[in-house]
């Protein structure tokens, strides 16, 4: 693991907060270990599995994400549909998500709704990141807190459809996923919080084909503004299309390092360099879904 993720949670906590802290002692432990506890999950979340910054974090010419501008807003999409920018949302006030309450982070993020109850457009993954334990949303919001508040005026998202007055049922309590069941684990892991079947299964008229999920596809054409276009591999358990013949240890070289299973670099349109501190117990668990994919194609067979 980086020492960037090792090191984070601690260097934000800050000795004279901890000590504060430590005044408020129960007999389930101070407010300092609950916080640190949940900071160092959503600190994990973040830079592993989650992602956020992959799209958030602003890149410089080399495609290379900038550290002091972490979660500041940068990512554009242009299609047909419309041209989204992927906002701010580190702590600044103005510009930011810092005048946000958790629970109004948390219902964004779960639902696509704006504090002033506007409804968010594509590409957030708001489907997938319903399914986000309560835990896992408030270590991940932790997060956010104690990331460094960036003044970086964002425009707005425009859209050339009409966008759904809500993308589904408010929300309510959702459990910890059941670590014990690999396989059920690991859909939470890949399907929820990575979100991958989100890029990898092909969509039709804007929606995805879920009796073909993993099948890839997609194009994402010029990603992060480079100069070449990115097509979303087939993930399936398809034997010649997909990674049917592959070993676990190719499945995760090619998650973390970007290795293909032909020693071909993979684009850097997955976040790699996030994926890589991803822990070898939750490897196992995704490895362990992905093998449930059943062979797919993108292209659906011709009609007879």
């Amino acid at each position: 693991m980086s020492a960037k993720v090792i090191g984070g949670a601690i260097a934000r906590l800050g000795i004279a907060a901890c000590a504060a802290l430590a005044v408020a002692c129960t007999e389930q432990g101070t407010a300092a270990d609950v916080d640190e506890d949940l900071l160092a999950r959503g600190e994990y979340l973040m830079n592993s599995i989650v992602a956020c910054g992959n799209c958030h974090t602003p890149r410089d010419e080399n495609g290379n994400l900038i550290d002091d501008l972490e979660l500041a807003g940068a990512f554009v999409i242009e299609e047909p549909a419309f041209r989204a920018y992927a906002p701010n949302i580190t702590p600044d006030v103005e510009t930011g998500i810092g005048s946000w309450t958790d629970e109004q982070i948390i219902r964004a993020v779960r639902e696509g709704i704006r504090p002033d109850g506007s409804v968010m457009g594509p590409p957030m993954a708001y489907p997938f990141y319903r399914d986000i334990s309560d835990r896992d949303m408030r270590a991940i919001v932790a997060y956010l807190r104690s990331v460094k508040p960036v003044r970086n005026e964002v425009p707005r998202s425009t859209y050339r459809i009409e966008l759904p007055p809500n993308w589904g049922p408010p929300v309510g309590s959702v459990p910890e996923p059941d670590k014990n069941d690999k396989v059920a684990y690991g859909r939470y892991l890949t399907h929820t919080l990575g979100h991958c079947t989100d890029c990898h299964t092909p969509l039709v008229e804007g929606r995805h084909d879920f009796s073909r999920i993993g099948a890839g596809g997609n194009l994402f054409p010029q990603p992060f503004g480079q100069p070449w276009n990115a097509l979303a591999a087939n993930i399936t358990q398809h034997p010649e299309l997909g990674i049917g013949r592959w070993t676990d240890d190719e499945i995760k070289r090619a998650i973390t390092q970007g290795i293909s299973r032909d020693g071909r670099q993979l684009l850097p349109f997955m976040g790699f360099q996030f994926y890589e501190n991803i822990t070898d117990e939750d490897l196992d668990a995704i490895v362990a879904y992905l093998r449930t994919l059943p062979p797919a194609v993108a292209e659906p067979p011709a009609a007879h």
